[in-house]
C-alpha cells in the first residue's frame, strides 16, 4: 500500500522569503504577481507565527532591492506581444492582468510606428490581405477583421491594411508617421 506524502509543514518568516527569492530568481515578475503567489503559498500551507505573514514588506524589499521592477517587466513583455504581433488593446490586458499600474503601462505604451509595424507583423504571419495567395471572399475577410480586433488592433490599422492593394503599399503604410 502506498504511504501518503507528509504534509508540509507551515511556513515561517525565513521559508516565505525563500520561496519569494526562488520565484523572483526563477520569473520576471511584477510586484502583484509575486504578492499573489505569496498569498497562494500561504494558503496551501499555512503560517506558524499568530501575526499576520509579512508578504507587502517582502514585496517592497524586494523592489527596493531591484529584483522585481514593473516598469522593465512592462517594456519586455510589451515588446515580445507587439514583435508577435498584438496590438496595444491586447497588450493592455496582458500588463493589467500582470498587475501592472496603468500609468506605468501608459509609460511604456508603443508610438504609432511601432503599433503600425504589429498590425502588419500579424497581417503577413497569418497572410491576410495583400500578403494571401487569393484574395478574401467576403466571409474570409470578417474573420480576418475579427482576428485583427481580438488580437486588439484599431480597425483603422485592420482596414488599411486588409484593403492594401498590394505588400508595398502594405509596407510604406506601416512605415508612414501619422494616421
Amino acid at each position: 500500500m502506498p504511504r501518503s506524502p507528509r504534509p508540509k509543514p507551515p511556513l515561517d518568516a525565513q521559508r516565505l522569503e525563500e520561496l519569494a527569492l526562488s520565484y523572483v530568481a526563477r520569473f520576471a515578475t511584477t510586484r502583484a504577481k509575486l504578492e499573489q503567489y505569496l498569498a497562494r503559498k500561504l494558503r496551501e500551507r499555512g503560517w506558524e507565527p499568530v501575526s499576520p505573514p509579512p508578504i507587502s514588506d517582502i514585496a517592497e524589499r524586494f523592489e527596493q532591492a531591484g529584483y522585481i521592477d514593473d516598469e522593465a517587466y512592462a517594456r519586455s513583455k510589451t515588446g515580445s506581444l507587439m514583435r508577435r504581433g498584438y496590438g496595444m488593446r491586447r497588450v493592455g490586458q496582458a500588463l493589467g492582468a500582470a498587475g501592472v499600474e496603468e500609468d506605468v503601462r501608459d509609460l511604456v505604451a508603443p508610438d504609432e510606428r511601432e503599433r503600425r509595424a504589429a498590425a502588419l507583423t500579424m497581417v503577413r504571419k497569418r497572410r491576410f490581405g495583400p500578403f494571401a495567395s487569393e484574395p478574401a471572399d467576403r466571409a474570409r475577410r470578417e474573420k480576418q477583421v475579427a482576428a485583427m480586433l481580438r488580437a486588439g488592433h484599431a480597425m483603422a490599422h485592420v482596414l488599411a491594411l486588409l484593403d492594401a492593394a498590394s505588400v508595398e503599399e502594405a509596407e510604406e503604410w506601416a512605415e508612414a508617421e501619422g494616421e
